[in-house]
């Protein structure tokens, strides 16, 4: 039973408690006011994206073999954009759009091999300056420092070259595994440190870009023989069931570290890959859907509800859309779209004309270094609504497709030579005009290793 406190009869004892309940709530309201306040703490932002990676053969995007449950699971907690596609279907110009959330053109590196301008703003600077500490975990060759200035952006940037894959010629990658063993090496260093400070890691996976390496440990699960050679397409599911294995590893250790309820995890791809679609294996050479369209999700426990959203969207929308959660605002120069908003509750924006760009893969003749970007343009497109259209440079010939009721473009609206619109031709110049600043920077020459790496992996026309 508790006791009620006892308060003094007489006069001279009431004013000796009062006094005694006066010192004690200032002595209160004292430490109060010198106790430290709880410590905010911005979160983690874990990047991760996937070389070559088609939305429509990932099985969270309704592609019928259980190609990546996983990342399905992952993503069903929390905002899956299906209408995601790149700025340009080239692994080197592609990231460092999504970083920097300006366009190969503007940029400069619109080829693999030419590096990007020096002094960019970028996700990762924006985010170092206020208390980031930065770190990149790259597995493709062509990612490296050297050829795209990326490492200029983060303070320890690590080019992961472990695998042969290429026909067992060159060591030029890493594949699945070993990116994962190593981020979750920095993770651990990261947090041995104890360090108060929040992390911005980008972590890049080159499988399933070709060859197209056959994991027999996912034929059963795929519904595919358990025996025999298998086609190019069945062996790039394989490839997409090995990378969901292990970004599901990844994902389940920020997990078992307990950092899940402190970070925000952006899951995208460079780019897509056509798989014999309108003839061509690969990408790079053209702006149809399968080069274009990537998967594109965001997990924020706690901050961010999860839903799908229904509207077009960018590579170029990852960093300020980070920035934007993140409250830290974005740098004037970037042009990507700011979902932030959307996430709290404004309309889509679904009025949004988006802009493309394609390129010949590698810089490699002297003539070509020349005039390396100008020479490079090979298309350029634009989508409104449904409503796309191309423009291939080099023949002067338009294609103008409805995806709604076309979606593998196989028709072209007015036949195989349309007429270019003002859109596409006022986009094409300015392109053009972007990459002729770029052409009066003087290029340094590939040398001959990397000239050879780079061919051994396929980016050569």
């Amino acid at each position: 039973m508790s006791r009620r406190p006892v308060i003094p009869r007489s006069r001279s004892g009431i004013a000796l408690w009062l006094s005694i309940v006066a010192a004690t709530i200032a002595t209160w309201v004292l430490a109060s006011a010198t106790e430290p306040a709880p410590r905010t703490r911005r979160p983690n932002v874990l990047l991760v994206t996937v070389d070559t990676l088609r939305a429509d053969r990932m099985s969270g995007y309704g592609y019928a073999r259980p190609t990546t449950p996983g990342i399905d699971e992952w993503m069903a907690g929390g905002v899956r954009f299906d209408q995601a596609r790149t700025s340009e279907p080239l692994t080197a110009p592609a990231l460092a759009s999504m970083l920097t959330s300006v366009d190969p053109h503007d940029h400069g590196a619109s080829r693999n091999g030419l590096r990007m301008r020096v002094g960019l703003a970028s996700l990762p600077k924006a985010l170092q300056a206020h208390g980031y500490h930065t770190a990149a975990i790259v597995g493709n060759w062509t990612l490296r420092h050297k050829l795209t200035g990326l490492g200029e952006h983060f303070e320890s940037y690590d080019e992961l070259f472990t695998r042969r894959r290429w026909l067992g010629l060159v060591n030029a990658e890493a594949n699945g595994n070993d990116v994962t063993r190593a981020a979750v090496e920095w993770l651990d260093a990261h947090a041995s440190r104890g360090s108060a400070q929040p992390f911005f890691l980008w972590v890049h996976y080159v499988d399933p870009h070709e060859p197209y390496v056959l994991h027999a440990e996912h034929r059963a699960r795929l519904g595919l023989p358990r025996s025999g050679d298998l086609p190019r397409a069945d062996r790039y599911d394989t490839e997409v069931a090995f990378v969901d294995e292990a970004v599901g590893q990844l994902l389940a250790h920020v997990r078992h570290r307990g950092l899940e309820p402190e970070t925000l995890v952006v899951f995208t791809a460079d780019h897509g890959e056509s798989l014999g679609e309108h003839g061509y294996w690969g990408h790079g050479r053209n702006l149809y859907e399968p080069a274009l369209r990537i998967p594109m999700a965001l997990v924020w426990p706690g901050r961010v509800a999860p839903r799908v959203l229904h509207a077009p969207a960018l590579l170029l929308d990852v960093a300020p859309t980070i920035l934007g959660l993140l409250g830290t605002g974005a740098p004037a120069s970037f042009r990507g779209l700011d979902w932030s908003g959307v996430l709290a509750g404004d309309p889509l924006p679904l009025d949004r004309v988006t802009r493309y760009q394609a390129h010949r893969g590698v810089v490699l003749s002297k003539h070509d270094s020349e005039l390396a970007r100008r020479s490079g343009l090979l298309q350029v497109g634009l989508i409104r609504g449904n409503s796309k259209e191309l423009f291939h440079v080099r023949t002067q010939r338009g294609e103008r497709f409805d995806l709604a009721v076309d979606p593998g473009e196989l028709r072209s609206l007015g036949g195989p030579a349309v007429p270019p619109t003002e859109g596409v031709l006022g986009w094409m110049k300015t392109v053009y005009d972007g990459l002729a600043r770029g052409d009066d920077t003087p290029l340094e020459p590939l040398d001959a290793e990397t000239a050879a790496r780079l061919e051994s992996l396929g980016y050569v026309d």
